[in-house]
């Protein structure tokens, strides 16, 4: 038995082919992709400007260029600079090709716009983090690689020779068949008592020992010069550690201006393509 539709409140009984949904999708992907594409490729153009000068800007010699902190500083506004550049554009880009929502409010035209932007900015920020990320691993794998054998290699040897060394070591003061063996195996101990960060006493007495032995000096001065020279290579070591401390910094910030900046772009992104979308609305 066929029923017929409840009447409603006004009287009338609803029609079920009647909807109060827009035939036009909420979501314009090709606009979304065609400010993606911008903003990526303005990211590009802009990424690569700024590498430049600031190769330009840095110098290997000391005193000459800008420092680590200025750089730093310097490379986290140009993010910001390049995201709000590029952002704007391509938000304003999706804005404007969006198709025109018939029959909606205005407040919700705002939000569509506005999400329109977000997703343009999204889109863009996974494209460019997808070629980085390919490019970045295979590099960084290769590289990486062959520096980890190298460098495993090279330690493994090191201590081997340091070892076949101290067999040889007598209670006698020994010189070696020549000078160059005699620093190769000096350099053997410096670097190991380098990698463990401390000289044991028996390498102590064997350099002075060989010192003496060679250069004819006194035990005393040669004492001297062994520990002036184990100073040394410790304060180099030092040294290179700061420097190595000094870039993990400025790595750190480097990243932390680069998670700013892309904020910033999202915010940009979002208000520009709402800004696009009400001049789309201006002129049909």
């Amino acid at each position: 038995m066929l029923t017929s539709p409840a009447i409603g409140p006004d009287g009338l009984r609803p029609n079920p082919d009647i909807t109060n949904d827009s035939s036009v999708p909420a979501v314009s992907w090709r606009a979304i992709l065609g400010g993606a594409v911008a903003t990526a490729a303005i990211s590009v153009v802009l990424v690569v400007l700024g590498a430049g000068l600031g190769f330009a800007a840095i110098s290997p010699w000391p005193g000459a260029g800008a420092t680590a902190t200025t750089f730093t500083i310097v490379a986290g506004i140009w993010l910001i600079v390049v995201q709000w550049l590029s952002a704007g554009i391509g938000g304003f880009i999706t804005g404007r090709l969006r198709a025109k929502w018939v029959n909606l409010h205005t407040h919700e035209v705002f939000f569509r716009d506005t999400a329109h932007g977000f997703l343009t900015w999204a889109v863009a920020a996974l494209l460019g983090a997808f070629i980085v990320a390919s490019a970045a691993s295979s590099a960084v794998g290769t590289t990486g690689q062959a520096a980890g054998t190298v460098a495993s290699g090279a330690t493994q040897g090191a201590a081997r020779a340091y070892d076949v060394d101290s067999l040889f070591r007598g209670q006698k003061t020994v010189l070696a068949s020549s000078n160059q063996q005699t620093q190769t195996e000096t350099t053997r101990i410096l670097a190991r008592g380098i990698q463990n960060g401390d000289f044991p006493a028996d390498d102590r007495s064997y350099l002075v020992d060989q010192v003496a032995a060679r250069t004819g000096i006194s035990h005393d001065d040669a004492q001297k010069r062994v520990d002036d020279v184990i100073a040394q290579e410790k304060a180099a070591e030092t040294k290179a550690r700061q420097v190595a401390d000094d870039a993990r910094k400025s790595a750190s910030a480097v990243s932390i201006f680069t998670a700013l900046s892309m904020l910033i772009g999202a915010f940009i992104a979002s208000a520009a393509a709402a800004y696009g979308g009400s001049l789309r609305d201006e002129h049909p």
